[in-house]
């Protein structure tokens, strides 16, 4: 093992603790038990996590509380189209209310076929990779997939003192790492990558240098990341 590996590893333990939370858009999610208030919860949470992390906490509490503290329940009754049916008004940086209430639609169809959010993905895959079922939804695959990646390690994560890991049907080792600006550009620091596109193709670099380190868990490297950027300097 290199000094560098080493190095990650331990950052890694270190910030891969319950204390990451506080400060991250995981805690949505993390508030809930039952699997389809987390998906809800954590696949919305996701969908706006862009920009300054104050502001995506602040838009996603928001929401939690427009929800009542019930995503499963939001979404059943219905009530989301009398509260954003105003579709042209911002709710969220370049995100509008029709956005919003588009995601809404697309849980009432697949709550109204399956069970969980797990369960239709599963079905309706048929080959395809959930970028590509969620691409009207933004979730498109032109981009790193940030938002998508991120939503997935919340799901997938098992024993985690952070991710919750509800889903049961898929591996940690199948993840890639959720490619934000920050992240891109502490591997690009440390010569993880030398790409300077934040592109899909490069979190699957950067993600594959993990499985180096952590094999069955190459998610661990953004924890490492985050740490790196956190401690340079000090």
């Amino acid at each position: 093992m290199n000094e560098l590996h080493a190095y990650l590893i331990q950052l890694a333990d270190k910030y891969h603790q319950p204390e990451f939370i506080s400060d991250d858009p995981v805690q949505f999610p993390c508030r809930y038990s039952m699997q389809q208030d987390i998906e809800v919860s954590g696949l919305l949470t996701a969908y706006i996590s862009f920009g300054r992390r104050k502001m995506i906490i602040d838009a996603a509490e928001r929401l939690d509380q427009i929800m009542g503290r019930q995503p499963y329940q939001y979404v059943l009754s219905g009530k989301w189209k009398e509260d954003f049916k105003e579709g042209e008004k911002t709710y969220y940086r370049t995100l509008k209310n029709r956005d919003i209430a588009a995601m809404f639609y697309f849980f009432e169809g697949v709550y109204s076929r399956c069970n969980t959010l797990e369960e239709w993905i599963i079905e309706e895959d048929k080959g395809l990779p959930i970028e590509t079922l969620l691409y009207g939804l933004g979730f498109g695959k032109l981009s790193a997939q940030k938002k998508l990646n991120m939503f997935m390690r919340w799901m997938i994560r098992k024993d985690s003192p952070v991710d919750i890991g509800c889903w049961q049907k898929l591996h940690p080792r199948d993840l890639i790492i959720p490619l934000d600006t920050h992240v891109h550009q502490m591997a690009l620091e440390l010569g993880i990558t030398k790409s300077k596109t934040g592109s899909f193709k490069t979190a699957v670099e950067i993600t594959d240098f993990f499985r180096e380190i952590f094999p069955d868990d190459p998610c661990l490297g953004d924890f490492a990341l985050f740490g790196f950027g956190v401690n340079r300097g000090k």
